[in-house]
């Protein structure tokens, strides 16, 4: 495996639009890396994508401190890494159609190859999860 080709560290603000700040920045983040290595299918772009924004909304609605996101381009994936203040690991809720949510987690898991929880020793905690690229 080589070392990441392009690191991207970003604060994201909980006021305004994060989510849409986060996928303006992992967009940009993303057609850096298309220029250096482009992805092996062309949805891959939209999965990771996904992935950010469910993260990102996942975080926000979790939790009530701050969010940072951090995309890696690796050889054969983007590891996209979400810390947040909270401790408590991400765990899938059932589905829910009256808008309180239940599928993000689930969307997550099908969008990428591999997804961790990692505690931070200060608290909270980060949510890698790598998506094909």
């Amino acid at each position: 495996m080589f070392p990441p080709v392009f690191v991207l560290d970003r604060p994201v603000p909980r006021t305004g639009r994060p989510t849409t700040t986060a996928r303006s920045v992992a967009h940009d983040f993303l057609n850096h890396a298309a220029q250096v290595r482009a992805p092996a299918r062309p949805e891959y772009t939209d999965a990771v994508l996904m992935v950010v924004t469910e993260l990102l909304t996942n975080a926000i609605r979790h939790t009530d401190g701050p969010a940072v996101l951090h995309l890696e381009l690796h050889d054969d994936h983007i590891e996209i890494r979400v810390t947040d203040t909270s401790p408590e690991p991400a765990e899938p809720r059932p589905p829910r159609t009256d808008g309180t949510g239940g599928y993000g987690w689930h969307l997550i898991n099908r969008l990428t190859t591999h997804t961790h929880t990692q505690p931070n020793p200060h608290g909270g905690k980060t949510i890698c999860a790598h998506a094909p690229w």
